[in-house]
């Protein structure tokens, strides 16, 4: 094994050390990115199943909407508002059209988009359609308005998202009367 001498820095085997700290710091940062991805998906992936059956399952709610979802209004706020058939907010983004949703990738992640088919809560107001994602999935619409739930919602009767605006545009609760 050869050693390399570093001019300036004295003698003995300082310059080996010295030439690998790169290689070790790279490690040590490989493996704290790691350690950081792990954290990130472990804290996604634990609000619950992603669009399975919503019944018989205990522990913590997810507003994450059911394949097949009731939807009906609550009073949240002082506003009577759309909810999904677990009573979770339910929100419109501006940069959406009737025929469109912008929100995909991280956004989505955020803000789950509510998908499959759905049976309107009696005294709905509002007209219930589907568009296609780019998936291939249907998300429900209200009034013209793609719906979505919001993770930051922890509980039913919550409108954490109200009027935040967040992955490029303004969120909004669904209003019943829209």
């Amino acid at each position: 094994m050869t050693t390399r001498k570093i001019l300036g820095r004295g003698s003995g085997d300082s310059g080996q050390r010295i030439s690998r700290r790169p290689a070790r710091l790279r490690i040590i940062l490989a493996l704290t990115a790691a350690a950081a991805a792990a954290a990130v998906l472990a804290a996604c992936s634990s609000g619950g199943s992603s669009g399975g059956s919503s019944g018989g399952s205990s522990g913590s709610s997810s507003p994450v909407a059911a394949a097949s979802s009731t939807l009906k209004t609550a009073k949240i706020g002082g506003a009577t508002v759309l909810t999904n058939g677990k009573g979770f907010t339910l929100y419109s983004f501006a940069p959406d059209t009737p025929t469109s949703s912008k929100c995909y990738g991280s956004c989505a992640v955020y803000w789950p988009p509510v998908t499959g088919t759905t049976a309107a809560g009696q005294g709905l107001p509002g007209k219930v359609t589907t568009i296609t994602r780019t998936d291939g999935s249907h998300q429900l619409t209200y009034n013209g308005h793609p719906l979505y739930t919001y993770i930051g919602d922890s509980a039913p009767g919550q409108a954490r998202g109200n009027n935040l605006n967040l992955n490029g545009g303004l969120w909004h609760e669904v209003p019943a009367s829209r």
